[in-house]
């Protein structure tokens, strides 16, 4: 007991989950051939069954999501090719074979190629990301290699219409089934690399079975698509269709259309953010046009504008109370003076000095000259200051600047014009000058 003890003791689920992850790791993706047996599709839509053959038997499961791919569903006896993983279930310690397509002994050779041909080129380094090439956000030229005929080439089409404006593509016809499809397909992509034609290569092709969409599977598109200088993008079947040209592709659609949309989706947002923009920006010139016009018809109802005597009065005012002391300092001296002479002719009279008479009445006669220089200078300056202040005033009035040959513009909703932006050709729009209005028509903005 004791050397038990010391031993390492593992679970049943250690076990059982140490077995699931070397058989997962070991069988991820292999081909297995037998017959069907015990065959029942459940409520939910997985199918079980069990693949035998005649010494062994193995139960398998196929989940919904894989069995839509089955264009009839497996009966006892049918003798099938699975591609498939190994799993374990552990509740019940059963190891099974987690099924993701099946086909019957003919089309299983077809698979068993394919699987052989996905290997090979998997080793090669061709479904490596590192390898894939960049789909370039603007493609001016978009090539596209489908047959002519179809609804593939109708479908790409509709949505590049749909999405995108400009856009310019050239369609390499090919046959994308039977004899001859797989070179053909080759030389377009040979072809479109060798003429540097396109940004952008879609190689597209609708829905069928395995045999029709073999051409996609052959090595010679493969390698084409591979050594493809100009990014491809493979669009092959339905969305649940795979071919070695979705693996090789530098991307995979899951539908042409889907195709078209990955090729102008860059583009397309981004008109859609531009488009955007100009929204914003439109809303924003709409904003500040209305501010503005506010502003402007705040100040067009100013008292400045409606009278220009609002600013000169208080000039006139100023000017009023300047003479009114230059007279009173006037009539001061006189007086002054007056009482002066008053006094000289009273010692006059009492001495009789007429020489000194003559002399003061010329001395008098000098001051009361330069009295009145000196007040007229005085007005004058005054006077002067007053007239350019007044011409100053008169040059701002906007009414004076229409007689100088200047007018002013309003378009249709009475709203002045400020740059050609706001006017559209053969708009008709009123022009205010100094003697009246004028309505003309827009024929050019230069």
């Amino acid at each position: 007991m004791q050397d038990i003890q010391n031993k390492n003791i593992l679970t049943v689920s250690q076990i059982t989950f140490a077995i699931k992850n070397l058989l997962e790791r070991s069988y991820r993706s292999i081909l297995i051939k037998g017959e069907i047996s015990n065959f029942k599709k459940q409520s939910s839509g997985h199918l079980y069954f069990s693949l035998k053959d005649n010494n062994a038997q193995i139960s398998c499961a196929m989940f919904k999501n894989n069995s839509f791919s089955l264009k009839q569903l497996p009966k006892d006896g049918d003798e099938v090719i699975v591609q498939c993983e190994m799993s374990v279930y552990p509740p019940r310690g059963n190891y099974q074979l987690i099924v993701r397509s099946l086909s019957y002994v003919g089309i299983g050779e077809l698979l068993q190629k394919l699987h052989f041909l996905k290997e090979k080129l998997k080793n090669k380094g061709y479904f490596d990301p590192i390898n894939k090439k960049k789909i370039p956000m603007l493609p001016k030229t978009i090539g596209v290699i489908t047959s002519p005929t179809g609804s593939v080439i109708r479908d790409i089409l509709n949505v590049l219409k749909r999405r995108a404006q400009n856009f310019h593509l050239i369609l390499n016809p090919v046959k994308v089934q039977g004899d001859g499809a797989k070179e053909e397909i080759t030389k377009a992509i040979y072809d479109l690399n060798k003429y540097n034609l396109v940004d952008v290569i879609i190689i597209a092709r609708g829905g069928g079975s395995l045999e029709d969409l073999w051409a996609f599977n052959e090595e010679i598109v493969a390698d084409a698509i591979y050594e493809s200088k100009i990014p491809v993008i493979s669009a092959i079947g339905h969305e649940t269709d795979m071919s070695i040209s979705d693996f090789v592709a530098d991307i995979r659609a899951p539908t042409p259309s889907a195709a078209a949309e990955i090729v102008v989706k860059e583009k397309s947002t981004l008109l859609d953010t531009l488009l955007n923009f100009k929204h914003q920006i439109y809303k924003s010139l709409i904003n500040q046009k209305n501010t503005y016009k506010l502003n402007l018809d705040n100040i067009k109802k100013h008292l400045v504008f409606s009278s220009s005597n609002v600013i000169l009065r208080e000039k006139y005012q100023m000017l009023d109370e300047i003479k009114s002391n230059v007279f009173s300092k006037m009539d001061t001296i006189l007086q002054r003076k007056k009482e002066a002479l008053e006094i000289r002719k009273k010692q006059l009279n009492s001495i009789k000095p007429n020489n000194q008479i003559i002399n003061l009445q010329e001395n008098l006669s000098i001051i009361k000259k330069r009295l009145y220089l000196a007040i007229n200078n005085t007005l004058d300056i005054h006077k002067e200051r007053f007239i350019k202040l007044k011409n100053h005033l008169n040059d701002l009035n906007p009414k004076k600047l229409l007689k100088k040959g200047y007018s002013i513009l309003y378009n249709k909703d009475s709203s002045i014009i400020l740059s050609k932006q706001d006017v559209n050709i053969n708009e008709n729009i009123t022009a205010i000058v100094s003697d009246g209005k004028i309505i003309t028509k827009v024929e050019k903005k230069l």
